[in-house]
């Protein structure tokens, strides 16, 4: 496994996939398309509002979330599509014991099912708020039932990196892969993108820290740079702080795709709560994602900015003004001058020109020295 990292990542230029002969070769796909949305290129980021299980197996409280993702102004709704019997059994344990309710993790699951209409009527609902709708799947079952709704992408949990019978199953159903990496190595992620678009897929890759919340220095916008080289296509990060920092910082560096777990409030109950951000805090980082943009699909042109702020130039700039008042016939010394606001007599550059010249008239230092001054 060491070889193949160290093949990938150093013998090899970047970015790179395998063939199917197991050889490195270059490669390119910097956009994907999901639904009307083109990711990546200097498109504005994709903002995906993750519910996971916040909705505590409530529907009513699932379709809550969809009109407060969509108010809050994110382009996409996620969840995830957990149906126990073909993904658990009652031997998994609690990763954490948060319930009162449940006695068992399988128990859990179970009641985080719906059934295929009430996914269908959260797609809906999610279409009819202008909503890009998605679902992680845990299970070929779940791919089946997915499927059948059309969503636009696939996202893959950072659990299921190496699952392959999962992504076998999204690869036959088709559209973009958005791969979560949260507890991956480089070497597992190279395979799996190089696996993916050996089979045509198009894929975007999501930094991501499996901590529930994740700690500020675990969250690896670092990581962020290295993927757009290693692999140059969409990148993004799906975040677990439970804050609005790590989404900015991402967006400031040109993230392509950003996913946030949400909450109505952090004194809710569910497991991912703490690792969530507000709706009204979704709402601002939706906002600085619109500016941010504006900004970037604006260069400015130094040269041609300066030129149309000549007026304002002039009104900071500075001018030769007398140091003291000073009588006609007096020859100019260096330590006679001195620069004032605004910049419309003579240029300090100018200054060498005025040295040694006499005056033509009394001057005093409330005005600015002018040509008229000096004798010719």
């Amino acid at each position: 496994m060491s070889s193949r990292k160290n093949s990938a990542s150093s013998a090899h230029p970047r970015p790179f996939k395998l063939d199917v002969n197991n050889n490195c070769v270059p490669m390119s796909n910097n956009t994907i398309q999901i639904g009307p949305r083109i990711i990546g290129r200097g498109q504005p980021a994709l903002l995906i509002a993750e519910v996971s299980q916040s909705h505590d197996g409530s529907l009513g409280m699932a379709h809550a979330f969809i009109d407060a993702a969509a108010e809050a102004g994110a382009d996409a709704i996620k969840f995830q599509t957990h149906i126990a019997a073909a993904e658990s059994t009652l031997d998994e344990p609690f990763r954490v014991k948060f319930s009162r309710q449940d006695d068992t993790r399988y128990a859990y699951w179970q009641r985080m099912e719906f059934t295929p209409s009430q996914w269908a009527g959260l797609a809906q609902h999610a279409k009819e708020r202008g909503l890009v709708f998605l679902s992680s799947p845990f299970s070929i079952a779940a791919i089946e039932l997915l499927k059948s709704l059309e969503m636009p992408a696939w996202k893959v949990g950072s659990g299921e990196v190496l699952s392959r019978d999962l992504l076998d199953a999204m690869l036959a159903a088709g559209g973009p892969i958005l791969l979560s990496t949260g507890m991956s190595r480089w070497d597992e992620i190279d395979r799996t993108v190089a696996d993916l678009r050996v089979r045509q897929a198009t894929v975007a890759v999501l930094q991501c820290t499996s901590q529930y919340p994740t700690p500020l220095e675990q969250v690896g916008l670092n990581v962020l740079d290295e993927m757009r080289q290693r692999y140059a296509c969409p990148v993004g990060l799906s975040d677990h702080t439970g804050t609005p920092f790590p989404a900015l910082a991402a967006l400031a560096r040109g993230c392509d795709l950003i996913e946030l777990h949400v909450t109505f409030d952090r004194r809710l109950f569910g497991p991912d709560v703490s690792a969530s951000v507000t709706f009204e805090e979704l709402a601002f980082i939706r906002t600085a994602r619109d500016r941010f943009a504006q900004m970037d699909q604006h260069p400015v042109d130094k040269d041609r900015l300066a030129e149309q702020l000549t007026q304002m130039r002039s009104t900071f700039g500075k001018s030769l003004a007398p140091a003291r008042p000073l009588t006609a016939g007096t020859t100019l010394t260096r330590d006679q001058l001195t620069l004032k606001k605004p910049a419309i007599g003579i240029p300090a550059d100018d200054l060498g020109e005025v040295i040694g010249r006499r005056l033509a008239r009394n001057v005093t230092p409330d005005r600015l020295l002018t040509w008229e001054d000096l004798q010719t």
